[in-house]
């Protein structure tokens, strides 16, 4: 394998992995014992990378591709993974929902899917508040099981940096079973009827897509067999499922602890995951997370709400990616039904128009968000769709290329986002509602949602 040239992003003279403690940080996690988190760190940076850089050139490989419309990128998981989720059948659900998902948009978009997972590190959430205030108690927000407990108690509630070990431990213990149901034909795509288990047979689906689903992978296996038969030498390519990971690098504490120069690779490379991206709320030109981003070898998304405006977006590109390397950067849309028709092409104009090399991703999710009159935080399926269909319209008119799509989902059958076939109703929200923090699409919603997708791009 050639070994990639120094990056301009990863080789400026002013970066370090400590030079965005200089920077203002949104949503900053006030750890009250300096010394310990000092410790913390300490015990981070002696520990093993979670992942490799050659996984992390080989995305942006795929990235890069993507780009220019010879790839798709389907990147989901949950909202906030918790320490207590890492169990076997939770990780096997949570990647069998994203197997399937890929085997329906790889039939429908005829283009290799590459799959990122919100796993392994999705531990850190921004709050619109630092403080939660119950029954006249005010206590510091939940910010993800990286930093505190949900309980609403004082002890549980105080910023640990201990956690980001315990999070490290938990990251690793994923990654391994992920890459040993990988290894040992869990993916195999020449037995995609493996990936139900005893679950798909149980899930709420229509006839109508449980049966096309069935003939999907039945084409799909019956192809390879054919191609085999013919003696091609690249089947073992087709065959093998690639996964990588992602999560929101919020935490600059524990993202540079793990940022690290590697033999025979100019720059450094953040190895808490593949993937990591810039929220919404934290992509200011000159705070902490920029500064940070702008130096590690990674692939880098953004997420971009109605707020940003064409100026801010190319000030926010030149930063990251100055020397505009292709696989660089992910420019994730999250407009919301009402307003993605509007905001979105001026956003596409600008980029297109200063030739700037980007990945756009739809994020239907979180400009869809609302309260019931009961309170509960819920998302509805037709709104989410709706936004899908626009994002994929508006490309379209601007000459650009949707690349992917971001969801918060769940191979569980929740009742946290209304709508679809599913059937869930405001008042079903109750039943089985057990995110901490926003609301996810359940198993059968998100099978729609990527048949839906397979149509749209067609």
């Amino acid at each position: 394998m050639s070994l990639p040239t120094e990056r301009a992003n990863s080789a400026a003279p002013d970066w370090s992995p400590q030079s965005w403690r200089s920077r203002p940080m949104a949503h900053a996690v006030e750890y009250p014992d300096a010394a310990a988190v000092e410790s913390a760190l300490q015990r981070l940076r002696a520990l093993p990378p979670l992942v490799t850089s050659f996984e992390v050139e080989r995305l942006r490989q795929l990235i890069a591709d993507a780009q220019q419309g010879r790839r798709f990128l389907l990147q989901g998981g949950d909202c906030a993974e918790t320490l207590a989720d890492c169990g076997s059948d939770a990780i096997a659900r949570k990647l069998k929902i994203m197997l399937q998902m890929s085997l329906v948009l790889i039939h429908g978009l005829k283009r290799p899917v590459i799959r990122v997972g919100r796993i392994a590190g999705q531990y850190a959430k921004p709050r619109s508040s630092p403080t939660e205030t119950r029954a006249g108690v005010s206590l510091p927000s939940y910010f993800g099981d990286l930093v505190n407990d949900a309980r609403f108690d004082a002890a549980a509630r105080r910023p640990d940096p201990d956690r980001m070990v315990e999070a490290y431990y938990h990251a690793g213990l994923t990654l391994n079973f992920i890459r040993g149901l990988l290894d040992y034909g869990f993916a195999d795509l020449h037995h995609p009827d493996y990936w139900d288990l005893r679950f798909f047979g149980k899930a709420g689906l229509t006839r109508e897509l449980r049966d096309e689903y069935q003939r999907m992978s039945e084409k799909l296996a019956e192809a390879l067999r054919f191609m085999e038969a013919l003696g091609e030498t690249q089947i073992g390519d087709l065959t093998r499922v690639e996964f990588f990971t992602s999560h929101e690098g919020l935490n600059l504490w524990y993202e540079s602890a793990q940022t690290r120069s590697v033999p025979r690779r100019a720059g450094h490379y953040d190895l808490t995951c593949h993937l990591p991206w810039i929220g919404e709320r934290t992509r200011q030109v000159d705070g902490a997370h920029v500064e940070f981003f702008r130096g590690v070898s990674n692939p880098v998304g953004v997420k971009i709400g109605p707020s940003c405006t064409p100026i801010d977006l190319l000030a926010l590109i030149d930063a990251l990616n100055p020397a505009n390397e292709p696989g660089r950067l992910v420019l994730i849309h999250r407009m919301g039904v009402g307003r993605v028709r509007d905001s979105l092409p001026p956003l596409l104009d600008a980029v297109r128009r200063a030739g700037r090399r980007v990945l756009w991703v739809c994020d239907p999710m979180h400009g869809n968000a609302y309260s019931t009159a009961s309170g509960v935080k819920t998302r509805d399926f037709g709104d989410i769709l709706g936004e899908l269909t626009a994002a994929f319209e508006v490309h379209r008119a601007s000459g650009t290329i949707l690349g992917g799509v971001h969801f918060e989902m769940t191979g569980e059958d929740v009742t946290e986002c209304v709508g679809g076939a599913s059937g869930v109703k405001e008042e079903d929200l109750g039943a089985n509602y057990s995110s901490l923090c926003d609301p996810r699409l359940n198993y059968e919603q998100a099978m729609e949602v990527a048949f839906a997708i397979a149509r749209q791009a067609t």
